[in-house]
Formats: C-alpha cells, sequence, structure tokens
C-alpha cells in the first residue's frame, strides 16, 4: 500500500471509530434505554431533547474558533488526540446509568461530554479532505468514508444485539445471555454498550494515528499566539460572508437539514419504543436496516458526487427526506399512512422499518455530499476554519429540531406530533439550496 492510499486509510479509520457514538448511543441502543428507564416515552424525549440542545450550543460556539486557531498553529492531529480522550471518557461514563438509582444529571454530563469530543474531532479531521484527493476525487472519498464509517457502526450493532444488549428476556437477540457475566436484571448488558463504544475508539483510532500525516507547512505560528488571532480572523470572516452568496447559503441551508436529520436519528429509537413499543433488540434490528442502507448508498452517492456533482446529490435526497419525515407522523399501532390497523398488524412495524431504511440510504448520501460541498464552497486557506462554521451551521441551531420536538411533544402529550418540525426544517433547506453555486464564488464575490 502507497502512503498515499495509507493515509486515506487511514482518515477512513475515523468515520469507522466514531461511527459507534452515533449508531450505538445517539440513537439505536442507549437512548431507548434512557425510555425504558424512565418508563414515559414522552419524558424521555423531553430530558433528550433538552440534554442534546445543550451540548449542542457549546460545539456551535467553540468550533469555528478552534478552526481559526488549528489554521494559524496547525496541529490538527493534537487536536483530535485532546477531543478523543473527551470521547472516551464521555462514552465510559455511560455505564453509570443503572435502573432504579440512575443519576440522569451525571448520564446527560457525560453524554455531553463524549458528544462534544466526537463533534469537534469530526471538525479537524474533516478539514482534511481536500488534502487527500484532486477536486475531482474528494467526492468519491468522502463517499467512502462515509460507508466505511456506516459499516463500521453495522458491525459494531450486530456484536452489541448479539453479545451484550439483553432485551425483555433477560437474553440477547441470539438468545444468549450478556456475556463477560454481566447481570441481564441490572441491565448491565445494555449499559456496557458505553465502554464498548469507548474502547472500540481507543482501538480503532490507531490505523488514524498511525498512518494520517498533515503536510507541512512554513507559515504557521505558535498556539498561544494563534489564539490571539483566532477571534479577529473569524470576526473577519463572518463580516465577509454575506458578500459570499453561495457559501452563506450553503451553510444556513446544511444548518437546516443536518439539524433535521440529527433529529431524526436522535429520536428514531426512542419514537420507536414509545410509538410501537420496541424493545432494544427491535430498535437494534431497525438500526441495522438503516446503518447498511445508509452504507451502500453513501458509496453509491459518493460516486454520483464525482459524476454529477454535490449539490445534485443533496437537493434529490433533501426531496425524498422531506416526503420521508411526513411519513414517519402517520405510522403507529392504530394506522398506517391513514390505514386503520388491528393491535396484533405488524403493518406498522414493516413500515417503520421501511421509512428507517430510506432515511439511512438518503442521510448517507447526503452527509458525505454535503462534507464535498463543504470543500467546494471553501477558502482552501482557511479549510478548517470553514469547517469550525460548517460544524457551527450544523450546531447553531442544533437545539432547534431537539427542543422543538421537546416542546412539540409536551404541549400535545403525542410523539407523533412532536415530530412534526423536521418536516419544515427540511423543506426550507431545500429551498435555500437554489441559491448554492456547484463551487465557491470568494472570487467573484
Amino acid at each position: 500500500m502507497t502512503t498515499a492510499a495509507r493515509r486515506i486509510w487511514g482518515w477512513f479509520f475515523f468515520d469507522w471509530a466514531s461511527q459507534p457514538y452515533n449508531t450505538l448511543l445517539l440513537t439505536f441502543i442507549f437512548a431507548p434505554y434512557i425510555t425504558s428507564l424512565l418508563g414515559d416515552g414522552t419524558a424521555a424525549q423531553t430530558v433528550w431533547g433538552f440534554g442534546i440542545g445543550a451540548a449542542g450550543v457549546l460545539i456551535a460556539v467553540l468550533s469555528p474558533l478552534l478552526g481559526a486557531v488549528a489554521d494559524r498553529c496547525g496541529h490538527r492531529m493534537r487536536f483530535i488526540a485532546f477531543f478523543s480522550v473527551l470521547y472516551v471518557l464521555g462514552a465510559w461514563g455511560l455505564w453509570q446509568a443503572a435502573p432504579g438509582e440512575v443519576n440522569l444529571w451525571f448520564v446527560m454530563i457525560s453524554f455531553g461530554i463524549g458528544l462534544i469530543g466526537m463533534e469537534f474531532a469530526t471538525t479537524f479531521t474533516n478539514a482534511m479532505l481536500p488534502d487527500l484527493g484532486s477536486r475531482q476525487e474528494i467526492g468519491r472519498i468522502s463517499g467512502s468514508g462515509w460507508a466505511f464509517g456506516y459499516l463500521g457502526g453495522v458491525i459494531a450493532l450486530i456484536l452489541v444485539l448479539t453479545l451484550l444488549a439483553e432485551g425483555t428476556t433477560g437474553r440477547t437477540l441470539i438468545g444468549l445471555p450478556p456475556i463477560l457475566g454481566l447481570d441481564p436484571a441490572l441491565r448491565e448488558g445494555t449499559r456496557a454498550v458505553g465502554p464498548f463504544t469507548a474502547i472500540w475508539y481507543a482501538v480503532f483510532m490507531i490505523p488514524f494515528f498511525l498512518w494520517v500525516r498533515e503536510p507541512r507547512r512554513s507559515d504557521t505560528i505558535g498556539l498561544r499566539a494563534a489564539a490571539r488571532h483566532a477571534f479577529p480572523d473569524l470576526r473577519r470572516t463572518l463580516a465577509n460572508l454575506p458578500k459570499q452568496k453561495s457559501l452563506l447559503s450553503f451553510l444556513i441551508s446544511s444548518m437546516l437539514y443536518r439539524d433535521a436529520l440529527n433529529g431524526i436519528y436522535a429520536f428514531g429509537g426512542i419514537y420507536a419504543a414509545g410509538v410501537l413499543g420496541w424493545g432494544v433488540t427491535d430498535v437494534g434490528a431497525f438500526g441495522i436496516l438503516a446503518a447498511v442502507t445508509g452504507a451502500i448508498f453513501a458509496w453509491l452517492g459518493g460516486r454520483a458526487d464525482s459524476r454529477f456533482g454535490s449539490r445534485a446529490v443533496v437537493v434529490a435526497c433533501l426531496v425524498v427526506l422531506t416526503a420521508l419525515a411526513a411519513g414517519i407522523v402517520f405510522v403507529s399501532r392504530e394506522a398506517v399512512f391513514g390505514l386503520a390497523v388491528p393491535p396484533e398488524s405488524r403493518l406498522p412495524d414493516l413500515a417503520f422499518y421501511l421509512l428507517g431504511g430510506l432515511i439511512g440510504a438518503a442521510g448517507g448520501a447526503m452527509q458525505a455530499s454535503s462534507r464535498t460541498m463543504m470543500v467546494h464552497q471553501a477558502d482552501p486557506a482557511r479549510m478548517t476554519e470553514a469547517f469550525g462554521l460548517y460544524a457551527l451551521a450544523g450546531k447553531a441551531t442544533s437545539f432547534v429540531a431537539p427542543l422543538s420536538i421537546g416542546i412539540v411533544t409536551a404541549l400535545t402529550g403525542s410523539q407523533s406530533w412532536g415530530i412534526t418540525p423536521l418536516i419544515l426544517l427540511f423543506a426550507m433547506g431545500l429551498v435555500l439550496l437554489i441559491r448554492v453555486k456547484p463551487n465557491r464564488d470568494f472570487e467573484t464575490a
């Protein structure tokens, strides 16, 4: 394997290593467990919304500043190492979510620390994308990396479902008790998903740190000097944004549609647990389907990106996701898309599986192409700052989807109606993409 190929594969391994935080903790295993722990789907959805929203505010504030610092001083690998430690510590802390004696504050703070670590590390690794290939190649590279990450998430989910997470019978998906003597009565198998995620990340980040190297630069300055310049640099960048209409439109558009997509991922498991009565293993099997379709279509989307452009892929995915978000509202135990069903019917489950598979497919392709699209919109000299702004766009209103879901759910007392804000967010993101050009408009601003 050539040095360039090792570097690309090392970069891929970050997606592989970090994906279980989304797959296992944010969506399919730990979030539904919180629902069962509190015994009230509506209350869990509200608490989860407020917790994720609070972490998102901190991420939004600091990401562009840290990006500006990194562009001045370099050393993105050091930043990634620091935030990797937060990822591991936060994930490990979720072991403390024991039934009957859970300290919800400690659990949510741990979850937030891990989430912050993942998001900041992602900002710095995303900024490395344009150094991995030509502008024609990075769409394929981004899609392949995202697909590799989804594959890692699928394998991690299968391992947890078959070896750790106990269902209502106290056994895993394949009928075995949790390994290592973990006590099903104390839900130790399910709680072990936190330490499992931490260990998975620590092990699979080894290829990343061994194989990925930053290009040498002669224009870097010290960390303290870079920190002093960070705010003025960022202030100038923000002041110039109105002149860069394509970039600004893309950031606002992605702010809306990524918030909606994260809302679906964050609340999909809780919704299925509360509305359809699914257990951890049911939600986990659903997660495998969504992750598999996500991996396949992220890979296909990367090739479509290289051929048709990032914008075309994102637009197509947004049309699909808007329709799917509307479809979720009309799936319940009582009816499917307006058709009444008896209590024993499996049609609601099948419909939700179908919707989940399609959401995984469209979401995987859209996220991979959005990452490539940010490269095409950004100033190459300020790439880390640009991905900091991208993280800001993804998190500046990241509280909107969770909090709006929490508020609408609390006001209506209905998980189904609580999902409706996502439809509007997807639709608004799609409309704003009309103003986005295929490439950045710095020179013509």
